[in-house]
C-alpha cells in the first residue's frame, strides 16, 4: 500500500471523526496523516519551514511583549 493512500485513509478517518463529533478521533487521525506526510521526500522540508515561520513571528513580536522601541533616535 502505497503512503499517499495512507494519507488517504487517514484524512478520511478524521472526517469521518468530524462529521460524528468525534474530536479526539479526528486528531489522532490528523496527527497520523501528517506524520506519513512528514515522512514523504514532498513533506520532508516542512518541520524546517515551520520553524522558520515561527523564528519570524518571535523576531517580530519580541519588541512589542518586551517593550522595547523598535525605532531609536540618536538626537
Amino acid at each position: 500500500m502505497s503512503v499517499g493512500l495512507l494519507i488517504l485513509f487517514a484524512i478520511l478517518g478524521a472526517f469521518i471523526c468530524a462529521k460524528t463529533r468525534s474530536a479526539a478521533g479526528a486528531v489522532v487521525f490528523s496527527l497520523v496523516a501528517l506524520v506519513l506526510f512528514i515522512g514523504t521526500p514532498v513533506g520532508q522540508g516542512l518541520p524546517a519551514a515551520i520553524g522558520g515561520l515561527m523564528s519570524a513571528v518571535d523576531d517580530a513580536t519580541t519588541p512589542a511583549l518586551s517593550g522595547a522601541s523598535s525605532a531609536t533616535t540618536d538626537r
